[in-house]
């Protein structure tokens, strides 16, 4: 079989690997397609070389079939799925408390452990999720980011009426916009680049340029000076962090979404005179994945629009330094393809 793997010094290289065969407990997926993130450009700028191994794999986006199954697996040879690509303890405080998806150990495969970017992929049974008849593999490799955006929309508390602001319209900000319409939600968007505007806009969101606009300005307006009931930081810059409060009414709720790697300012005196709760929203559980997993076998989600290309997995490397140098919105690579 070919796999990709991440080999340090910003290189990812296609070659030979050997299959492994799925022991008790086990599925070999035949992976069909995965996405390429953000998580995944920081592994190739070095930002997590202390997680990642080399040479390895990565890749946690995926859509496959079954391709064979160990002893004690129920599921059929040939079924669509995709996986849900954590791996925790079971016995630290956070597993003990019932937040598995959060455990103080977690493996979370694709970047502490070989991913989907390999045509066959062995993982636990107990990572995979089936998924129906009739969805489409392209369509279904989106089922993970999606879940993110799940995850934090639920997080949030957000019911129908409210008004959700979401800083940052690339694909994770963008996917918790369309959740959060799905909610029954007012959506007002921020983000500078004028194909992602538009892109929300066509899913019915409200959107600003950050920049050249007055996003504060816009919420007074929508909101009658309240404030809106959530805010979503997904941008991960200081500035927007320091702002996010801002824009939220009293006693509404700021989830940070995006990833800072350093510390950075909030505004402590808003948190306090408005009473805000501020959350922190990482990966999905279960339900997410499911409930993801509805809407866009529902049409609810505009995936082809989303999908700004596919390419086959010698190509790899090709469609990372696209994403590093322009603002797509999601590369698929078809693994099992390759260039003529």
């Amino acid at each position: 079989m070919r796999a990709a793997n991440y080999m340090g010094d910003g290189r990812i290289e296609v070659g030979d690997a050997e299959p492994r065969l799925p022991g008790t407990g086990e599925v070999r997926i035949r992976v069909a397609y995965n996405g390429i993130c953000g998580t995944d450009l920081h592994i190739v700028q070095g930002h997590m070389d202390q997680r990642v191994a080399t040479p390895a794999p990565i890749g946690h986006e995926m859509s496959g079939t079954v391709e064979s199954t160990g002893e004690g697996v129920d599921l059929a040879v040939g079924a669509p799925v995709t996986v849900m690509p954590l791996r925790w303890c079971g016995e630290c405080a956070a597993c003990a408390a019932g937040h598995q998806h959060i455990c103080q150990r977690l493996d979370f495969v694709g970047i502490d452990s070989p991913g989907a970017l390999q045509q066959l992929w062995t993982v636990p049974a107990s990572l995979v999720v089936p998924l129906p008849e009739g969805l489409s593999l392209q369509h279904a490799a989106l089922v993970e980011p999606l879940a993110v955006a799940v995850h934090d929309v639920r997080r949030s508390r957000l019911v129908a009426g409210e008004t959700a602001v979401v800083i940052g319209g690339g694909p994770i900000g963008q996917l918790i916009a369309v959740v959060a319409r799905a909610t029954g939600a007012h959506v007002i968007l921020a983000e500078p680049d004028a194909d992602r505007r538009a892109f929300a806009a066509a899913q019915c969101a409200t959107v600003v340029d950050p920049i050249a606009g007055d996003l504060a300005a816009l919420v007074d307006e929508r909101t009658g000076g309240a404030g809106a009931d959530v805010v979503f930081e997904v941008a991960g810059t200081r500035g927007t962090a320091l702002e996010a409060t801002r824009h939220a009414r009293t006693r509404g709720r700021v989830v940070f979404v995006a990833i800072h790697p350093e510390p950075v300012p909030i505004d402590l005196h808003r948190l306090f005179w408005r009473e805000l709760e501020v959350l922190g929203a990482r990966v999905y559980e279960r339900e997410d994945f499911e409930r993801a997993i509805a809407l866009l076998a529902a049409g609810e989600v505009p995936a082809d629009a989303l999908i700004s290309r596919v390419v086959p997995l010698d190509e790899t490397m090709t469609a990372f330094e696209s994403l590093l140098s322009a603002a797509a919105m999601k590369i698929l690579v078809d693994v099992q393809a390759v260039s003529a």
